[in-house]
């Protein structure tokens, strides 16, 4: 068969096979498929670079920051011959382990404390257990002078946390490379011998902090978009000039620092501040009686609106101005007033900017954490304020990251739920 479309096309000629061929004989399919894969290669090569940059310093460290939220092999790593031995032992036994285990231990804190790492152990197993931290460094202290044979009597005489079957239970159940501890510490759950179970109630703070982020971060969404639309529709509907004018000033905060803008409103917001001292002026309220509007859930608020409503206001004004005129004239020509005509006609053109609007806002709320702890205070601060704290202060980075991963999993979740309620292809910038 090919012999012969080679004769055909020899000769000038095509097979009458009924398959389009290009000029060389090519079937015209084959040769349409080569030319895409030709150019579906050179964009890769294009977008290579950028892609290859955001994978190393996008992707992979928030992988590697992910990946801490259950990664443990500090313990395993630190006194290696200690869980050895503590694999043959149950924690249900009401008693210690044997002398091997203690040998082995002292063994592995010899070389833990030569290399100095012996404290990362304790502070490690001291956001388990407090104590361990200081256990581990008394004990190091005391490593060098202990004499060869029973090792369990010279370690309990160092501290007598040593003969506490607690801390070699909390040692077995954290030697495992990897763990569920953070992602139950974020929970404020824990596991004990008994089980899983949640923490005392006065120690329960981070599904109350989940809680007030997805609440407040709501509430600053509605408080934009109450705000931001009637700004959104004026600057849609003036003359050019006057709105650009305008638009210069939505603009404006982008042009100012973060904090610069939120410390404007600790002045502003303070019982002594601006506007408490403007309402007293006119008489709207007692100078005894000052609004407490700052270090609190309130004073968030009102900050978090002023800084995130541009983002509120401009995918609004993109999709205002692409709404035709004429379909409010039309409807009011049909006999409709101006409310029904806005809400019937005008209103639901402009429910992708409000989705665009909403996501960006939300999205952006959630994560903030430099204004909520300058003018949140206790009661007004997110979860992204805990996790920056674990991250910077307490280099506990496994909470941190644990912390993290429940919140994009809330947020993926929520954006879900949006998909599938709203819609994502409503949501239009214009």
């Amino acid at each position: 068969m090919s012999s012969t479309n080679e004769d055909h096309v020899s000769n000038g000629t095509m097979p009458d096979d009924g398959i389009m061929r290009a000029a060389d004989g090519t079937p015209l399919k084959q040769r349409l498929a080569k030319a895409l894969r030709r150019e579906k290669l050179r964009s890769f090569l294009l977008i290579a670079p950028l892609l290859l940059f955001i994978l190393l310093t996008f992707v992979a460290p928030i992988a590697d920051m992910l990946f801490r939220s259950v990664e443990n092999n500090i313990v395993e790593d630190t006194i290696p011959r200690t869980v050895e031995a503590l694999a043959q032992w149950d924690p249900e036994y009401d008693q210690l382990p044997d002398e091997a285990v203690f040998k082995a231990l002292h063994d592995d804190l010899q070389i833990a404390v030569a290399e100095r790492i012996h404290t990362r152990l304790g502070s490690r197993l001291n956001y388990e257990s407090s104590g361990m931290s200081g256990l581990f460094r008394k004990t190091g202290r005391r490593i060098k002078r202990m004499d060869e044979g029973d090792y369990k009597a010279q370690f309990i005489a160092a501290d007598k946390d040593w003969g506490d079957l607690e801390t070699w239970r909390v040692i077995r159940r954290f030697s495992a490379p990897y763990t569920a501890g953070y992602f139950l510490s974020a929970a404020d759950a824990e596991r004990t011998s008994e089980g899983i179970e949640l923490k005392p109630e006065n120690e329960r703070v981070y599904l109350m902090l989940f809680g007030r982020t997805l609440t407040m971060s709501i509430a600053i969404t509605i408080s934009c978009l109450l705000l931001g639309f009637p700004i959104a529709y004026l600057l849609a509907h003036l003359p050019l000039k006057t709105s650009n004018m305008l638009m210069i000033l939505v603009l404006l905060p982008f042009w100012t620092s973060l904090l610069v803008r939120t410390s404007a409103w600790k002045v502003l917001l303070q019982q002594q501040g601006v506007i408490n001292d403007f309402l007293v002026w006119i008489r709207l309220i007692d100078d005894a009686n000052r609004l407490v509007m700052i270090n609190n859930q309130t004073g968030t608020i009102i900050a978090m609106t002023h800084i995130l409503l541009p983002f509120m206001i401009l995918p609004l004004f993109s999709v205002m101005k692409t709404i035709a005129p004429y379909y409010v004239r039309a409807a009011k020509s049909l006999g409709a007033n101006d409310w029904t005509a806005f809400w019937r006609v005008y209103f639901p053109q402009t429910v992708p900017g409000i989705g665009a609007g909403a996501i960006l806002v939300f999205i952006l709320s959630i994560g903030y954490y430099i204004t909520p702890e300058l003018v949140g205070g206790t009661s007004g601060i997110f979860i992204s304020n805990r996790i920056a704290y674990h991250i910077s202060s307490s280099l506990n980075w496994g909470l941190a990251a644990a912390l993290g991963t429940i919140l994009l999993a809330l947020v993926m979740l929520l954006f879900y739920l949006y998909d599938k309620i709203v819609g994502i292809d409503n949501v239009k910038l214009g």
